[in-house]
């Protein structure tokens, strides 16, 4: 079972998941919720592609791993480092977002989050991030390249924390380091030790069914879940030929399951007795070659009135020609005891 606020934070990025084929990203995620001046609540998450390795024990900040693979992947002084360097940072910027907050009469209470993180791509380069926001909208990022906070939000807040990071030397140099080297480094042992649980499959398994908002329009609606990992494509076919995105079709998000699986719906309206046949194609790594077809409710129902009517239509033939061999039967035999009878009585 995830955690809640993990699933929430996996719905809310279901943006950022669009990553090329082959590339693998870790992310750290932080939702600090600043009470007032005395009172931080920071809650942290560290992520490979969707998968949790740990998070954050809200009243030490010592790290709590969640995969048994992970702790191992890195030397013990690693871990040691890094929980030294969380606990660091987070005291350094509830003090620089308090101090900012309480000099320019921002009002208690409001939420930052913080993700940042590093993507390996199969060529081997990589790429580096950080985003900051400021109640659920986009405040700073980070340009790597440049060394630069670049401003997202131009408020006083804004620029006294952008000028607080830029001119904090010490620390962009840590981030530099960070972002170039140690990332990208203990990201390749995470994806050694990883390998089996990024390696999961779970096959899709859909229903289609149909709802009536009005005696004019149908909604076909086929639902996918508990599918891993994410990535999937999921059709509509009318007579064998693929429905177009258009005004008629609406594909909802891919939504994730409490059991690290995800969900899918896409929903197409139609005209009540068009005369068409429509089928829902679903295609995931899991499937290999081959896609799941799921026809509509009404078109299953024809093949399996055509199959029960041939059915009865055969039980009937067969009753028939039963009957039609055992009256034969029993009149030949009438036809031949007569005969024989006439013959003995003759005879006699």
């Amino acid at each position: 079972m995830q955690h809640p606020l993990f699933l929430l934070l996996l719905l809310l990025l279901h943006g950022t998941w669009a990553d090329p084929e082959g590339s693998f990203t870790v992310r750290l995620l932080q939702i600090s919720t600043f009470q007032n001046t005395s009172f931080v609540d920071t809650e942290g998450f560290g992520l490979l592609e969707d998968i949790e390795l740990g998070a954050l024990d809200k009243r030490t900040w010592n790290i709590h791993f969640y995969q048994p693979w992970v702790r191992p992947a890195l030397p013990r002084s690693d871990w040691d480092t890094i929980e030294n360097m969380i606990k660091i940072y987070l005291q350094k910027f509830s003090h620089l977002i308090n101090d900012g907050a309480s000099a320019r009469d921002v009002p208690y209470p409001f939420v930052v989050q913080c993700m940042a993180g590093c993507e390996l791509y199969s060529n081997r380069t990589s790429r580096a991030f950080a985003y900051v926001g400021y109640n659920g909208q986009d405040f700073l990022s980070y340009d790597v390249d440049h060394g630069k906070w670049i401003l997202y939000e131009d408020t006083d807040l804004s620029r006294y924390v952008q000028a607080t990071l830029q001119n904090y030397t010490a620390f962009s140099e840590l981030v530099q380091v960070l972002f170039n080297d140690t990332c990208v480094d203990d990201m390749e042992l995470l994806l050694r030790y990883g390998k089996a649980a990024l390696a999961r499959q779970e096959p899709p398994a859909a229903t289609v069914f149909a709802r009536a908002p009005s005696p004019a329009q149908l909604l076909l609606v086929c639902h996918v879940t508990g599918f891993y990992p994410r990535p999937i494509s999921v059709a509509w076919l009318r007579d064998g030929q693929e429905v177009l995105p258009g005004p008629a079709l609406t594909t909802g998000a891919i939504l994730p399951n409490s059991d690290l699986t995800y969900q899918l719906r896409i929903v197409l309206a139609v005209s009540p007795g068009d005369g068409h046949s429509y089928t829902c194609r679903i295609r995931h790594r899991s499937l290999g070659t081959r896609s799941l077809l799921i026809p509509w409710g009404n078109s299953k129902a024809v093949l399996i009135s055509g199959l029960v009517a041939a059915l009865s239509a055969g039980v009937t033939v067969a009753a028939i020609v039963v009957l039609w061999v055992w009256r034969r039967r029993k009149y030949q035999k009438m036809e031949q005891s007569e005969p024989t009878s006439s013959i003995v009585s003759n005879e006699a």
